[in-house]
């Protein structure tokens, strides 16, 4: 299976809005360095046959698609509804005509009735032929299920992100879990045994929604993770200075990353 990073940047992404000539807001980011660059988190998951899973739709996704070369998704899975995550949801009509058909999106009840109340022209049935607008089929999932998804087996578990609650998931060796700050017990299980874990840091200090760098480092530890990569960073995160002074086994993600898992 191979994983394409479309976005590995926090709500605001990396340079945020605002700085002294109004340019961005880069925080500690060296702005010479390119892949401190980073669009809002989205992945796109890719089987043996081809067939891909989206996973989230930021607001950057048309961008992010080209920049990576993703012309054609089978299915679409919702981490939850943030504005972050789910903005670019009206891209998903050109998906639907690469794909020629409605596209299954896999969500928890409460998120596909957000979803619909922000977006419920994507839910109306589709009229052949055209596609002038999204077009989704609900799929409903929970915590704890394993579900296929474009030929992939996603086995789900609840992650807690401050006054919510997120869905992250593991297929095989590989797990991805974005805006998490808390993993119950059975998350923890869920995941023992993962060699690749693509996991939210935004900040080096605690923070009341999104994992730091201490909580990830003490999970990974505990899990055994072989390899950890960071994903939904801040600008706090600049990345010449994770690649010095992170631990082995871990690296900041970036924008257009590839991994084979």
């Amino acid at each position: 299976m191979r994983v394409i990073v479309l976005g590995c940047g926090g709500s605001a992404g990396v340079p945020m809005l605002g700085g002294a000539d109004g340019a961005g807001d880069w925080g500690v980011c060296d702005p010479n360095e390119p892949r401190n660059a980073r669009t809002r988190c989205s992945i796109v998951l890719e089987g043996e046959d081809g067939r891909r899973v989206l996973v989230d739709t930021s607001p950057e996704l048309r961008t992010q698609m080209i920049a990576c070369g993703i012309g054609r998704i089978d299915a679409l899975f919702y981490t939850h509804a943030h504005a972050d995550h789910v903005a670019g949801l009206d891209d998903v009509r050109s998906l639907n005509r690469i794909l020629g058909q409605p596209i299954d999106a896999y969500a928890t009840r409460p998120v596909l009735d957000e979803l619909a109340h922000r977006f419920g022209y994507a839910f109306l049935p589709w009229k052949p032929p055209s596609f002038y607008r999204p077009v989704l089929v609900p799929q409903v999932v929970s915590a704890g299920e394993t579900v296929e998804m474009a030929g992939l087996a996603l086995t789900l578990f609840e992650q807690g992100h401050g006054h919510g609650d997120t869905l992250g998931f593991r297929v095989g060796g590989f797990a991805y879990s974005t805006d998490v700050v808390k993993l119950d017990e059975t998350a923890l299980r869920t995941l023992e045994g993962i060699e690749t874990w693509l996991v939210d840091c935004f900040q080096r200090a605690t923070h009341p929604a999104h994992a730091s760098l201490p909580l990830v480092r003490e999970w990974s530890a505990r899990l055994g993770v072989k390899r950890t990569i960071l994903t939904h960073m801040g600008v706090d995160m600049d990345y010449a200075w994770l690649l010095d002074n992170l631990p082995a086994g871990f690296e900041p993600a970036h924008d257009g990353l590839v991994l084979k898992v």
